[in-house]
């Protein structure tokens, strides 16, 4: 009976322990806001808030930056950051990074973004996760009332099952003749560095290249539409 109960204590300060470790781990922070929709935490985790969509900044389209900027706002509400995953939805998109619902606290940072008009729903392939109904209801307040983007891009168009377009991509500046010498890609307009590694969008938009028009065999998966045109969303 006593060798039972010596177990049993055991085993009990081995779960207190753990509780105590998983509960003592610090929050994570944001350590970089990339654009009104994707953000970098302390923790080495880039995530892409579900079910929402900014103007693209690295296109320079209306509302991009103010986006970003109202996202950086929502982040410094009270409270420590929480990702919460959706079962109806992928947990992970094509380029690694996580797709989540950021809360602050107990607010829903993606359904504050609509609810201000700094983003619009984004159902991709129509799939829509449990914040869904909040999340269109909220697009279509905002739409009414003329807030954010809504007021500010008068070509926006609220179409949830699509990434939100608030200025037609604009590829004048990408030359088909890269610069006599250049070390460029071949199967990409204007001049996309040959890479070691394979590269994506957030690289490309890192180095000032997007919107890419892709002229031949588009080995980076650069153009998720097949539009021709890549990373311009």
């Amino acid at each position: 009976m006593n060798s039972q109960m010596i177990a049993s204590g055991v085993l009990l300060a081995i779960g207190l322990s753990i509780l105590s470790t998983a509960t003592g781990t610090a929050a994570p922070t944001v350590i970089k806001v990339y654009d009104g929709d994707t953000i970098t935490l302390s923790t080495g985790e880039k995530v892409r808030l579900l079910q929402i969509d900014t103007p693209e900044l690295a296109s320079g389209e209306c509302y991009s930056e103010e986006a970003r900027r109202a996202l950086i706002s929502l982040l410094k509400l009270p409270g420590q950051i929480t990702l919460r995953a959706d079962p109806k939805l992928d947990q992970v998109d094509r380029y690694g990074r996580l797709l989540r619902y950021v809360f602050k606290g107990n607010s829903n940072i993606n359904l504050k973004m609509v609810e201000i008009g700094a983003a619009a729903p984004y159902f991709y392939q129509g799939q829509k996760g449990k914040h869904s109904s909040q999340i269109l209801k909220a697009a279509e307040n905002a739409k009414s009332k003329s807030l954010g983007l809504w007021k500010t891009c008068p070509s926006a168009k609220l179409t949830p099952n699509n990434a939100i377009k608030t200025v037609a991509g604009n590829i004048s500046h990408v030359s088909a003749t890269p610069p006599a010498g250049a070390n460029c890609d071949p199967n990409y307009a204007g001049c996309i560095p040959i890479f070691p590694a394979d590269i994506d969008c957030t690289d490309i938009k890192r180095l000032g290249l997007a919107p890419v028009k892709v002229v031949g065999t588009d080995i980076h998966k650069l153009d998720r539409d097949g539009d021709g045109l890549g990373c311009d969303k």
